[in-house]
């Protein structure tokens, strides 16, 4: 197994502008141990290691396996602000992702063809890779996307094969109640919901269809993978022919309308 502690260290330590001295006075270990450490390759005692390891918030097991030199910067700053603890993203802690030429980010496609193999290959680099990709430039640089096909009737009026983009929401306590997401879950794939979030109440996410022929359900968070906040859609299809603006928003007023009758039940 290779083991990537020497170069991770000494990443994170000069990523947050600090010397050996700062590093080794902060952590209670000594600094010619500390170098050791970095230069010399010298695995650390379990309480250096943990002692490190609360230093920069990152987990022991990422600290020695997750060679972070690979890391993109968006995943880099998400590890550094805390994002490296269950519940706090996923079980599979860093995300897989793809960047341009340029090291931006970029927004991958998920067909509804391809969500099967997404349901297990979300956390292989190689997998991700092979997703189609674009950009959209009105969107932050510093967040992270990914774009979904929808499928069925679950969410009219979103029609079905429209594309959601999301927002990669790394600490599920976030969760906004009566908003829309995209959840991957172990047992029904991609879903794209409504969600009360009811983790500190019961360790669920209540999960409601905008189409109320479907009941909701809950989820239990041993059972999510990842979460992506709704930004927009993309849809071929548009309304009929002769259809006015003034029809239009009604559609969109009928929409946030259902949006609040289902945050109404949830009260």
């Amino acid at each position: 197994m290779e083991l990537h502690f020497a170069t991770n260290l000494k990443l994170l330590r000069k990523r947050r502008k600090r010397t050996q001295d700062d590093v080794a006075f902060s952590s209670g270990i000594k600094r010619p141990t500390l170098s050791g450490y970095e230069n010399s390759g010298v695995l650390p005692s379990v309480e250096n290691l943990l002692a490190l390891s609360d230093y920069f918030g990152i987990s022991a097991d990422t600290l020695l396996r997750v060679d972070l030199h690979k890391l993109s910067e968006y995943q880099l700053s998400q590890l550094e602000r805390g994002g490296d603890v269950y519940v706090r993203g996923s079980n599979i802690r860093v995300l897989a992702t793809t960047i341009d030429k340029s090291n931006r980010e970029n927004i991958e496609l998920v067909a509804e063809k391809a969500k099967a193999g997404y349901s297990t290959g979300f956390a292989d680099p190689e997998y991700i890779r092979e997703l189609p990709r674009f950009q959209l430039p009105f969107l932050s640089a510093n967040k992270k996307y990914r774009s979904f096909q929808v499928s069925g009737d679950s969410m009219l009026p979103i029609p079905e094969g429209a594309w959601i983009t999301g927002e990669f929401v790394q600490d599920w306590t976030d969760i906004v109640s009566g908003k829309p997401y995209i959840i991957l879950t172990l047992n029904d794939g991609v879903v794209f919901k409504i969600v009360e979030n009811q983790l500190e109440e019961r360790g669920v996410l209540r999960l409601y269809s905008l189409n109320t022929l479907y009941q909701p359900y809950d989820v239990n968070v041993a059972d999510v993978r990842e979460v992506w906040k709704f930004k927009n859609f993309i849809a071929e299809e548009i309304p009929g022919e002769g259809t006015s603006q003034q029809s239009l928003a009604r559609m969109i007023m009928e929409l946030k309308k259902d949006v609040e009758e289902i945050k109404g039940r949830m009260r």
